[in-house]
């Protein structure tokens, strides 16, 4: 069957789609059922009905202190200028902490103001107690019969303890509502099953975003079940929402399939077996969302790409779950930040940009990370998320924004924000500092040595990674810092001298030999971005050969990273490109050498003694991380930590 390409005629809000989405669940009048649990099992379970205490807390009179156990009023007369006798069993009792009130007592006395005598039988207190003193009375906590939690609360820890304190030994709460997900496309494979070869020669792609929707169902207190892959065919899809409704699925997800190409059929499947109610969301990632219902059951389709299909679940199956519980949906904590860079965006959609953040002095700056659907990376990398409005054009450079947080604030205020050039060690920085440091970690963002230079000369960043050359003398960074950050005193600090060359397949089929060879007409390069170290090189290199930029076919293709250098020429996209030995030797590719150049840190004097920076500087001092990075290829350690130039400003 051959499905003609659909488009979107109307895109709704996402506030309108959910409303609309939930009211109609609503309307199906769906319920979860209920279950009573041992508390051994309550955790994170969300409470069914209003819970009363069983039995009263604390359910007697009992001692706060240690000391001794007596009526208040028969001490009252208890003075330093006329102490008190009193008989031990008579009228006073030892106690201990927790245990009960004798009878006819109503006060304790702490032993630290209790006199003994000598015949151990009596003791002497200069002090009146008052009526109630350090006693924990009964019911002080709770008292039987007394609601002590009320409906739709997730259990925690906390909740665990007062509903033990009560008596509840079983609480009664909601069954988890199921959700069935259904992995859908002819051309995905279960990811256990996903051979090298074939990913490589795109003969199939890995399904794992099963891995992911039942994390985040798990988490929303819901339980998954993943059903086999279904080819595209409107058939098989039918089938595997009966299936899943069958095996008693509250919610449906179908994963890909819901845009508008000629082989997505979810929408039109959904509207077959039951009602449609969107196909199309005013929000980027995440437009192809199909909402609707199947025999009473709430499906959605969810598109293919996993940021745009976490959007989704984000928007419409967290409410869903937290609605079917009864409970509310937790908002994440928000930080105002300043954007690195501007943050363009399309009119008459929502965006959700996913971004790193950092605090540099008391002003904390976003990062963005790469905007595709399909990068996943940017999903375990980010630290938060900036929702630019339907009606805004996008957002300017140290335009104060909210961001929501993805992870505690804490986390992010102990995040070193380096910005600038790109090196494979600045990850291995990072994972150093996490494990011998843990309140502290390393972002990085990649814009070119020059770009760190200008985020440092803006203070949006502690430190930025440069190998500026300059041509007049050969010598690395110092004439930059003088062009670029007058005024700004800063430390140099040599991270690695790393061998710098032209990658190449292997075997080097080409001949390719030097830099001479890429103005060959049978040469594709693929160049870095204009700023960076590499590019400033290059030019270097290219301006003592005479050969002019635009003889190298290829010049204006850009990538911002070693590794995407080396990515482009695993692909075959490009023939060769200039960059760092060690990108090569971790895809297996050839390598010829062009020289050594020194890669440095530049770090404002004013954050030489920041606890972070003194962290980073205890790695990259230590024989680990320098043996740790040697091990890498083409780098040099030698220097490794140490301050090669202060440099004043001037």
């Amino acid at each position: 069957m051959q499905r003609e390409r659909h488009t979107y005629l109307t895109l709704q809000t996402v506030e309108a789609a959910r409303q609309g989405w939930l009211d109609r669940i609503s309307a199906e009048g769906r319920e979860l059922a209920t279950e009573h649990v041992p508390l051994s099992a309550a955790l994170h379970r969300v409470l069914a009905e209003p819970v009363a205490a069983r039995r009263s807390s604390p359910a007697f009179h009992g001692a706060a202190m240690d000391g001794i156990a007596v009526n208040a009023e028969s001490t009252f007369t208890a003075s330093t200028r006329r102490p008190l006798r009193l008989t031990i069993g008579t009228d006073a009792f030892w106690i201990n902490t927790g245990h009960p009130l004798p009878a006819g007592t109503n006060a304790v006395v702490m032993v630290e103001n209790v006199n003994t005598e000598p015949d151990g039988q009596h003791v002497v207190i200069e002090k009146a107690a008052f009526p109630w003193q350090h006693v924990r009375k009964l019911g002080e906590d709770m008292v039987a019969s007394e609601i002590i939690l009320p409906p739709g609360v997730c259990i925690g820890p906390y909740e665990l303890g007062a509903l033990a304190a009560g008596g509840v030994l079983e609480p009664l709460v909601f069954t988890k509502p199921r959700v069935g997900i259904i992995p859908s496309g002819t051309e995905i494979v279960p990811l256990t099953e996903a051979r090298e070869e074939d990913l490589c020669a795109g003969r199939c792609l890995p399904e794992f975003n099963s891995y992911i929707f039942s994390a985040i169902v798990q988490e929303a207190g819901g339980e998954a079940f993943t059903l086999p892959i279904v080819p595209d065919d409107p058939e098989a899809i039918g089938a595997a929402i009966d299936t899943a409704i069958d095996q008693g699925a509250d919610l449906v997800l179908l994963n890909a399939g819901s845009s508008a190409g000629s082989h997505d059929y979810s929408a039109d499947v959904i509207a077959r077996k039951g009602e449609l109610l969107t196909h199309g969301v005013a929000v980027m990632p995440g437009k192809p969302t199909a909402l609707g219902m199947v025999r009473g059951v709430p499906v959605i389709g969810s598109p293919g790409y996993p940021v745009s299909a976490i959007v989704a679940l984000e928007e419409f199956v967290q409410p869903l779950l937290a609605l079917l519980q009864k409970r509310c949906l937790a908002r994440r904590e928000t930080v105002t930040a300043l954007p690195v860079n501007p943050l363009p965006s399309r009119p008459g959609m929502e965006e959700r940009i996913r971004v790193k953040l950092g605090r540099v002095d008391d002003t904390f700056f976003a990062v963005p990370l790469p905007r595709g659907a399909g990068t996943v990376t940017s999903l375990s990398r980010a630290d938060g998320i900036i929702s630019v409005a339907r009606d805004c054009e996008g957002i300017g450079r140290d335009e104060p924004v909210q961001v929501q947080l993805l992870r505690p604030r804490q986390q992010v205020e102990g995040t070193l924000l380096a910005i600038g050039s790109h090196d494979n060690t600045l990850d291995l920085i990072d994972s150093f500092l996490r494990r011998e440091h843990p309140r502290f970690r390393l972002a990085s963002a990649h814009v070119g040595s020059l770009g760190g230079l200008m985020a440092l000369k803006r203070h949006q960043c502690h430190l930025a990674g440069s190998h500026l050359l300059n041509d007049a003398d050969g010598v690395y960074n110092r004439q930059a810092l003088r062009d670029n950050l007058k005024g700004e005193p800063m430390l140099l600090v040599r991270l690695v001298d790393r061998e710098q060359g032209l990658i190449v397949a292997p075997g080097n089929p080409l001949g390719i030999h030097g830099i001479a060879d890429l103005a060959r007409e049978d040469v594709r390069f693929i160049n870095r971005q204009r700023g960076s170290g590499t590019r400033v090189l290059l030019d270097y290199r290219l301006k003592q050969l005479g050969i002019r930029p635009q003889q190298l076919a290829g010049y204006e293709d850009e990538e911002y990273t070693h590794m995407n250098v080396a990515a482009a020429v695993l692909s075959g996209r490009a023939h060769t490109g200039l960059a760092v030995r060690a990108a090569a030797c971790a895809l297996g590719l050839d390598f010829v050498p062009v020289g050594v150049e020194e890669y440095d840190l530049v770090i404002p004097q004013r954050y030489a003694g920041d606890e972070r920076i003194l962290a980073l500087l205890d790695v990259i001092r230590s024989g680990a991380f320098r043996k740790e990075v040697a091990a890498l290829g083409g780098y040099g350690v030698e220097k490794t930590g140490q301050v090669i130039w202060e440099y004043d400003g001037r």
